[in-house]
This record gives structure tokens, C-alpha cells and sequence, in this order.
């Protein structure tokens, strides 16, 4: 076999071969594989925490927009494609997080690959949580920096990395996530924060699912926290909670002008879409004006975990809208999921190398689109499985 014909035998050989599969939403977190007949599916897959995919606000919005400015902005940001209503949604972000200014990018990864190496390059290093999405980590290899991985959410071990080597380079950044999209477990922020400031460290901080679902008006685990001047640079998504598409970083106007000037994923990349723009802006309006969207997702998350603790479900739960159900082996957790799906629940299994060896898992995303009696329902089909 060629290499790449070994590649895949050797994936599916260990369970963790991906593929594929067209879905057809359906509404309501209700999803069906196109072209089949059975189903629906409750989609337990989906990072549309709010559901606000939907919601008629935005979809009219985005409708506008494109009617408005066209399909899509024509070039990147530099050249003629920083619209109006990039700056707009700019200046908004800024307002959410607390910040002096923002800027956007194509989507999470691309700020990520972007930020890391426009910040710290050969004669730096890197402090990142094990943990960390794997985009964090790709930016940190295009960095060229020295890497450090501390032990997850460990301020202890991260403090004793940066007193052994944090004298040895010039700059110093901390990466961590507010929310682990794996884990969904929360950063001890005020612990990094602290770190930061004595150790004379940048802090970045990954909110990509915590906006709009943390925090005052959805400004995240930053602000609930209240570290909002102790972080350097906050990134989050416009993808999950916010439900549209892109990516933010929120900053000082000093940096955020600099990665304008350095980012080489925002330099070259053409602008976010007009009706992408127009449906992000109403998002934020409706997190600010809304507060019972987030009530909402939080009375539901809460009933889920409850009936599972209550019918004996013994793993932690976690604080947040992410809920793993780790299974270890990769081939086991994906007859888990066929067995969840034969019940009519999608819930996709997750497998390294997105998590470690042995943590083969089904990570469910509770959204407000759930129902009180289907996350019932699910979660008794949950415990039953798990005692076979």
C-alpha cells in the first residue's frame, strides 16, 4: 500500500478512521442523514448552545445584509473588503469583552495559527495547557517559540515551569481556554492571571465556548471572573453560542493594530461575508437583550446532569454546557455511539488524536433547542447502555 492507503488502514485498524456523513437539519436540534429514511435525531453534536442559528432576527438580518452588500466582500480586509459593517461588528466585540478594540478572522483556527506567531517568535516561549485545542497548538509550532505544556488547569505546575525558564527568553505567553471544548471543565483564570502579572507574561485566553454563554450580557468566563484587565488577549467565535461563523480577538488598540499589520491569516484572507456580518451583529444584540437565552441553556444543562447523577452516573459533569462521557477505547466508544444512534440520539464520538490516548469519549453539547423530557429521555437511555 502507499503511504496514505496505510495511513487509513492503519486509522480505521485502531477505530479512529473519521468519515463523512450529510446531514440534513431538520430544526430544533433535530438532525436526519440525507438520503435516509430512519430517523430524526436529537443532535446532541451541535456547538449552537443558544440556538440562535434560527432565530428569525438574525436570519432576517443576514438576509438584508446580503441583499445589501452581496454575497460575499470581494477581498481581504487591507484591500477593499473592510466593509462598514466589519468595523461595526468590531467595535461591538470590543464593547462585549471590555476591551479597546477587536478584530475579526475567518474562523477560530485561522486566529489562532494567526495571533500565536504574529506575538511571540524563535526568542520566546510559550507557556500552553495541555489541553489546549489543537489550534492553539498548531500555532504554537508555527511560532517557532520554545513550547511548554503544563499540566491541565494547573497553576502550580505552570509556576514552577516559569520560574525554571521563564528568565531565559524575552517574551513570554500563556495560552490557555476559558472553557475546554473536550473536558467543558473551566480555567482557574484568576490563578493564570496572577501568574501573568508576576512572571511578566502576555495572557491569551481561547473563549470560543464560553461567549455568549459565561458571563455578564455573555461576555464570557473573562468577565465573570473579573480579570478582564489581567488578559491580553481574549479570542472567541462567532460559530457556537453566537451562531453564525468567524472569529474574534479582543485587545488593546495598540495590539490589535499590530496583528492587523502582522497576522498573516488575517492579511491574506479574504473578509467574512456580509450576511455573516449582519447575522453576528443581531447575535450580540440578542445576548445583551436576552438574558433568559442563557437561563435557559443553563436550566436544561442542569436537568440533564441532574437525572444522570440521580440514576447513579458516577464520572464528573463538569461545569458547563459540554458534558463528556468518557469510554475509553476508541472502538468501543464508537459502538456506543451506533447504539445511541439506534435510539434515535446523534451524538458523535470523539477520538484521539482530538483527545488523548484511552479518553475515547461521547462529548454531548446541550443546547436550548433541547426539551426538558427528550434530555430526560436521553439521559435514561444513557445510564442504561452504560450498565451493559
Amino acid at each position: 500500500m502507499d503511504r496514505y492507503s496505510a495511513f487509513l488502514h492503519n486509522r480505521k485498524a485502531a477505530g479512529t478512521l473519521r468519515h463523512l456523513t450529510p446531514l440534513t437539519r431538520l430544526g430544533r436540534g433535530r438532525i436526519m442523514e440525507a438520503y435516509a429514511a430512519d430517523g430524526p435525531y436529537l443532535d446532541f453534536s451541535s456547538n449552537d448552545y443558544l440556538g440562535l442559528t434560527e432565530h428569525p432576527a438574525m436570519i432576517a438580518a443576514s438576509r438584508e445584509a446580503l441583499v445589501k452588500n452581496g454575497t460575499g466582500s470581494g477581498a481581504a480586509r487591507l484591500m477593499s473588503g473592510s466593509l462598514d459593517c466589519h468595523h461595526l461588528l468590531e467595535q461591538q466585540i470590543a464593547r462585549l469583552k471590555g476591551t479597546a478594540a477587536a478584530l475579526l478572522f475567518g474562523s477560530g483556527y485561522l486566529a489562532n495559527v494567526g495571533v500565536i506567531p504574529a506575538l511571540v517568535g524563535r526568542d520566546d516561549v510559550i507557556f500552553s495547557d495541555r489541553l489546549n485545542h489543537a489550534s492553539i497548538y498548531d500555532g504554537c509550532r508555527l511560532a517557532g517559540a520554545r513550547t511548554f505544556r503544563f499540566q491541565h488547569n494547573d497553576s502550580n505546575h505552570l509556576e514552577g515551569l516559569l520560574q525554571k525558564h521563564r528568565g531565559s527568553y524575552q517574551q513570554a505567553l500563556i495560552v490557555v481556554e476559558s472553557i475546554y471544548s473536550m473536558d467543558g471543565d473551566r480555567c482557574p483564570l484568576k490563578e493564570m492571571a496572577a501568574l501573568r502579572n508576576r512572571y511578566d507574561c502576555l495572557l491569551m485566553v481561547d473563549e470560543a465556548h464560553a461567549t455568549g454563554v459565561f458571563g455578564p450580557e455573555g461576555a464570557g468566563v473573562i468577565a465573570e471572573d473579573g480579570v478582564v484587565s489581567d488578559v491580553d488577549i481574549a479570542m472567541g467565535t462567532f460559530g457556537k453560542a453566537l451562531g453564525s461563523y468567524g472569529a474574534y480577538i479582543a485587545a488593546s488598540q495598540n495590539l490589535v493594530h499590530y496583528l492587523v499589520n502582522r497576522a498573516r491569516s488575517f492579511i491574506y484572507s479574504t473578509a467574512l461575508p456580509p450576511a455573516v456580518i449582519g447575522a453576528s451583529l443581531v447575535a450580540l444584540q440578542l445576548i445583551r437583550s436576552e438574558p433568559d437565552l442563557r437561563s435557559e441553556l443553563h436550566a436544561k444543562v442542569d436537568l440533564f446532569k441532574k437525572t444522570l447523577s440521580q440514576g447513579g452516573f458516577s464520572q464528573d459533569l463538569g461545569p458547563s454546557q459540554i458534558v463528556p462521557i468518557v469510554i475509553g477505547e476508541s472502538k468501543k466508544a464508537v459502538a456506543f455511539a451506533a447504539e445511541l444512534k439506534a435510539n434515535h440520539i446523534f451524538a458523535a464520538p470523539v477520538r484521539p488524536p482530538t483527545v488523548p490516548e484511552g479518553t475515547a469519549r461521547i462529548r454531548f453539547s446541550i443546547t436550548r433547542n433541547h426539551q426538558a423530557a427528550e434530555l430526560e429521555r436521553t439521559a435514561k437511555i444513557l445510564l442504561s447502555l452504560m450498565e451493559r
